[in-house]
């Protein structure tokens, strides 16, 4: 069965899927590349063992590496990825959920019976739901109606088909950290985790997407949305009702103001303000000169 309707090239094995541009340190990775920016990336990697592509790249692929043809690389790699997570144990094996008896667990939460560890002194509230993949550290607290470790949102259009694409990782929250009612925090896509560092405190109606990094001692106010991949440092501040796009990077003690929508990298001790975020003060210098 060709799954990806792949045309094998040069047989090879991988053992993790990657994405040519993201840095990883796992050995073994299948990629697709399918642009010669693409091309020109994997060829400075030396994790990868087997690229799909198209007919278009296949003389500038390495004699060592596997290689498979498809008219779309990126599709293909997607379903490889989907057959994988539904019907092997590449991604892990299952386990039955660990709970420290010290937990105060709420009778109307729900814990998945599989894939979920608890540690000492969590505090889980009304109606939280913590679902498989999600690792809670000593004394997090979790309060009423947020949801851990829920599917993402990422689908690949192929045509007029839409492709959703399984989430496969996890939630890592580690210790201290306090989550209030109804944010929800989605698990990373392809294994991995999506994680919440040490003491970091989110507010009420927050949208953690999938393989965020959030630092230790960050604060984030209510109803912001933080785009997947985004990496946000230690002691970071971001206002009430920020929109984070994906893949930006915040760097350590940061502030994000009330209402900005980011779209670009912020530099460690930055403040910025707007829609689209600014540097703070040429911001207030602008509407100072319009008003």
């Amino acid at each position: 069965m060709n799954i990806a309707d792949l045309n094998i090239i040069r047989d090879g094995n991988f053992d993790f899927l990657g994405m040519v541009g993201v840095s990883s340190d796992q050995k073994n990775q299948i990629v697709f590349v399918e642009s010669q920016k693409f091309v020109d990336q994997m060829l400075k990697s030396s994790n990868v063992s087997c690229v799909i592509t198209s007919e278009k790249f296949v003389d500038d692929m390495p004699e060592e590496l596997g290689v498979g043809v498809s008219a779309n690389p990126r599709i293909a790699f997607y379903r490889i990825h989907n057959h994988l997570a539904q019907n092997t144990n590449f991604y892990g094996s299952d386990f039955k959920s660990e709970i420290s008896s010290t937990a105060q667990i709420h009778p109307t939460a729900f814990i998945s019976e599989k894939n979920v560890t608890i540690g000492e002194n969590c505090i889980i509230g009304p109606h939280v739901t913590v679902l498989e993949g999600t690792t809670l550290k000593n004394d997090v607290i979790l309060r009423a109606g947020c949801v851990i470790g829920s599917e993402g949102f990422e689908c690949k259009r192929n045509g007029k088909e839409i492709l959703p694409i399984i989430h496969t990782g996890g939630v890592m929250i580690r210790e201290g950290v306090e989550v209030q009612a109804l944010t929800t925090v989605i698990k990373s896509v392809r294994g991995g985790y999506t994680e919440i560092g040490e003491y970091s405190k989110i507010d009420s109606h927050v949208h953690v997407g999938h393989a965020v990094k959030i630092g230790k001692r960050s604060l984030i106010a209510a109803c912001v949305m933080i785009g997947g991949s985004t990496q946000i440092g230690d002691d970071v501040w971001i206002g009430p009702s920020a929109a984070i796009s994906s893949s930006v990077k915040i760097g350590n003690g940061s502030s994000i103001t009330f209402g900005s929508v980011v779209t670009k990298d912020v530099a460690s001790g930055e403040r910025v303000t707007g829609h689209f975020a600014i540097e703070h003060e040429k911001f207030i210098s602008f509407i100072k000169s319009i008003s």
